[in-house]
């Protein structure tokens, strides 16, 4: 096909098939036609009431079923997210993931895995089921992506956090503090500093060296969130040195710290959706923290608080003051700029606790800086900059 015909091809297909094409379809492209056509051409579409046209997949489980089977076959696994995904808003698919066949067809990814959670509670057993299937898919590659990076950084900075005067390996060697010791000991003639005391990097001994307190926002905009915060969650709870908690509010609050060894267990715990008393989630975690110098609290929320934001912000505040490391993520996906309360947002950069979105690739990098104690406002500004 010369590169003229590959043009109208392409175009035929963007634009549907009032779209003329001179050297027609072949069978394939009129397979991707038909799929195309049902989901966003709205003259393949029946007449609904009054007149008015809708999408063409119909409510047939079965139908669905097979068009979810014929995109798979004809596009990648990328656009083939993005068409289920519109499918979900545009044709109302939500209850019909309700049938079993139904999750057999999907191509399982984060959004997907946020609109089964969301029907959780009105799924029957058997489609229950076979959410677990769909769900536990993506969590394992979710925790192929991300595991052995995040144990090695964060493993790393446990590791850095101690300062000793031996370092036992040049490699231990900090040479920025070390420089910064012994400016005293600069000798212009040779143009060289004596290090008389080196600054180095300890090692820590075996235990639990801090505590980290996961608390995520499960409204419905987080979904996203949701996921990749309880994948970390378990990542982070298999680590010796850490003490991980983790917990998940809107306007209650609840515990799954126990569900931990299987972020799946934790995802079927949270209730997508509803309002968001973030207030009431930070007094509970300010329970959970017991070593404030050597503990490390994660908000992951948009901000809209909907209980009584003065003492939410003082309490954080106490935090700060206690010696926390306070991390707020206004998101942690790959969704790109998210919406977030900004007054909020505002009055916690004022306190030195800076609110920001982050990418699951980026998280590992985020932890490691704060289990190290750095300065998250410079930390945010380096990596926004990059």
């Amino acid at each position: 096909m010369n590169t003229v015909d590959e043009r109208e091809r392409r175009w035929r297909l963007v634009l549907g098939r009032e779209a003329q094409c001179p050297s027609g379809l072949g069978a394939a492209d009129q397979g991707m036609d038909g799929a195309l056509e049902a989901l966003y051409d709205k003259g393949a579409s029946e007449s609904g009431a009054g007149g008015r046209r809708r999408a063409g997949l119909g409510g047939s489980a079965p139908r669905v079923a097979r068009w979810l089977g014929d995109i798979r076959e004809y596009f990648p696994s990328s656009v083939v997210r993005v068409m289920q995904k519109d499918a979900m808003d545009r044709l109302g698919l939500h209850q019909l993931l309700l049938e079993p066949e139904m999750m057999e067809a999907v191509e399982p990814d984060v959004h997907l895995v946020g609109t089964l959670l969301s029907l959780n509670r009105v799924m029957p057993d058997q489609a229950r089921e076979s959410a677990r299937a769909v769900v536990r898919r993506v969590v394992e590659e979710l925790e192929r992506r991300v595991a052995q990076r995040t144990r090695s950084l964060v493993q790393g900075a446990i590791d850095r956090s101690v300062r000793t005067h031996r370092p036992r390996r040049t490699a231990d060697i900090d040479w920025n503090a070390t420089i910064r010791r012994n400016l005293a000991h600069y000798l212009p003639e040779q143009g060289t500093i004596v290090p008389q005391t080196l600054v180095g990097y300890g090692r820590r001994s075996r235990g639990v060296h801090k505590d980290v307190v996961l608390a995520i926002d499960q409204s419905g905009s987080m979904a996203p969130s949701v996921v990749y915060a309880s994948v970390f969650g378990a990542v982070l709870a298999s680590m010796r040195t850490l003490r991980t908690s983790l917990v998940v509010f809107d306007t209650a609050v609840v515990d799954l710290t126990e569900q931990l060894t299987d972020p799946v267990e934790v995802l079927f715990g949270t209730q997508l959706g509803g309002g968001t008393h973030i207030n009431k989630a930070v007094a509970y975690c300010q329970g959970l923290i017991t070593r404030p110098n050597d503990s490390i609290f994660v908000l992951i929320s948009d901000l809209c608080e909907g209980g009584v934001r003065a003492e939410m912000l003082r309490r954080v505040a106490a935090m700060r003051a206690a010696g926390v490391q306070v991390v707020v993520l206004l998101a942690l996906s790959d969704e790109g700029a998210p919406f977030y309360d900004r007054r909020n947002a505002a009055a916690l950069a004022e306190m030195g606790v800076p609110a920001f979105a982050c990418t699951p690739d980026v998280f590992p990098e985020l932890m490691a800086a704060a289990i190290q104690g750095e300065p998250l406002t410079s930390w945010v500004d380096k990596h926004q900059d990059a």
